[in-house]
Parts: structure tokens; sequence; C-alpha cells
């Protein structure tokens, strides 16, 4: 996991989307499920919806406020 970019992204390799809202995206992160708001989610990332697998990539501020970084 590291900040990149000029827009302060925060990137999370070997993320999985488990679950997902019309909100929020169920999330396991480094082995810990975390509901990540739809509106957090970058463009880049990979993991948008249930079943996908890859790179999660959302906000720096917003992956600091939640402890993950």
């Amino acid at each position: 996991m590291s900040d990149f970019g000029l827009k302060k992204k925060a990137r999370f390799p070997d993320s999985r989307g488990l679950r997902a809202t019309d909100k929020a995206l169920l999330c396991l992160i480094d082995g810990e499920e975390v509901w990540v708001p739809q509106s957090q989610i970058d463009d880049d990332s990979e993991v948008w919806r249930a079943g996908d697998e890859g790179h999660l990539v959302v906000s720096s501020w917003w992956a600091q406020e939640r402890g993950l970084i």
C-alpha cells in the first residue's frame, strides 16, 4: 500500500470486492473486511464490484481516516 500521484491516492494490491450496495463495497484489504464508499473508489481501481480482484485505489485521506495507511 502506498500513496502516489498528485491526487493523493492509496493503492491496495490483492484486494477483493465481497459484497456491494448502491453506496458502498465491502472489500477484503490486507485480510480485513472494510466497507468502502463507492464515491471514494478511484477510476484507476480494478476493484469496483463484488467478485472483482486486484488493485483497489481509493482517496488517500479516506484511507488515512480509516487507519488503512
